[in-house]
Parts: structure tokens; sequence; C-alpha cells
């Protein structure tokens, strides 16, 4: 399993990129803003991956954050979606605006992109918060202990910000634990911040 190539950027061609390493190059498929942004022919890149084995194909594709990936990955669990509609996702949604749709319902947004209806949409939305709600009741079981232990005043304050909750639920579809979200939040002045700007302020402190 490769979970990222480091290279050096030989080509780039419409739907991939070759990285060369160590006289090796590597075809990775990206979604094109992807490769827009990897850098310039000639630099030392770094791209995380994802492996895809089939009996007649291996592929790689890959991104230039985890958070891409977390995405991708998402949506290939969902029933009807393969790699190359989740790579066109990728290319015209960015995971906080994705997740923010998600945990809004909001079907208007996903149907925006090219090659998802509302069918389409409304499944996407159904199939993650399901999967979302199935790990919060698993995570609330194993953390009640730890709860009552924990700061009840942050804790409180928390439960009662509708837009944080809002942002936390959309972090969580991109694969972070809740625990881990709210303790980037602790000693964060929300107050003046909409459900968008805390989703990108979490994956900013998310991923340091």
């Amino acid at each position: 399993m490769l979970a990222y190539i480091k290279g050096k950027l030989e080509m780039k061609m419409t739907g991939y990129v070759v990285i060369d390493v160590g006289g090796l190059g590597y075809k990775v498929f990206m979604s094109e803003v992807g490769i827009e942004n990897i850098g310039n022919i000639g630099e030392t890149v770094k791209v995380h991956t994802y492996y895809r084995v089939r009996e007649d194909d291996i592929s790689i594709f890959g991104f230039n954050t985890l958070e891409e990936l977390k995405m991708f990955e998402l949506l290939l669990g969902v029933s009807g979606v393969g790699a190359k509609t989740a790579l066109t996702m990728l290319a015209v949604c960015e995971p906080s605006e994705f997740a923010l749709a998600v945990i809004s319902e909001d079907v208007k947004a996903l149907t925006g992109i090219p090659g998802i209806g509302p069918k389409s949409a409304k499944r996407i939305i159904l199939e993650l918060k399901d999967k979302i709600k199935k790990e919060q009741e698993i995570e609330n079981i194993k953390n009640q202990v730890e709860d009552k232990k924990s700061n009840t005043k942050v804790q409180l304050a928390i439960k009662n910000d509708d837009k944080l909750q809002e942002a936390i639920s959309a972090l969580q579809v991109l694969g972070y634990n809740k625990k881990q979200i709210e303790k980037v939040f602790e000693n964060i002045d929300t107050k003046e911040m909409s459900t968008e700007e805390l989703i990108k302020k979490g994956l900013n402190l998310l991923s340091m």
C-alpha cells in the first residue's frame, strides 16, 4: 500500500501526472485542479495516494492534501459513485464545501457538480450522514467516562453552539475524530465565524 509518492514531476498530462522516484515513473491519476496545483515540471512534489487493485487494472490516484484523499475515499464508498465521478467532484468542490453540503443536506450544491443528479446527491447525503451517525453512536459509548472527567464548561459551550456543531459534524464527514476536533476548537473564539469558516479553520488546525 502506498501512502504517498514524493519525487520529481516529469509530466503533466490530461487526467494524470508522471512522478519520477529513483528512476521509476509513477503514473498518478488526479483531478484537473489537482494537476494544476501540484507544481511545475522538474520540481520535487508529494502526493497522497489511493492504490486501487482490480483483476484487470492497477491504478494510483493522487491528491495534494489528506482532506482530498479522505473525500475521495468517502465518495468511493457511496453506491454508484466511481473513481471518475469522485475525481470530477474534487475538481469543482473543495472538501470543506462538500462536507458542509452533506451535513446541511444541500442537494442543490451537489447537483451543481457535473455528473451528479438529484438522486445521486440525495444518495451521497443519506449514506454519508448515516455512516457519521453510526460512528457518533459508537464514539459516544466509548467516551462516556471521558466526558465526565473533561472540562464540562467547555463541553457545554460546544454543545450549545449550533454552527460549531455543524462544523464538527462536517469535519467528521472528512474522517476526523470528534474528540480530536473538539480539542482544536477549545481555545478559539468561534462566535463571529460562519460554519464554512469554522470548517476551514478546523482543517488547518487538524492538519498541523
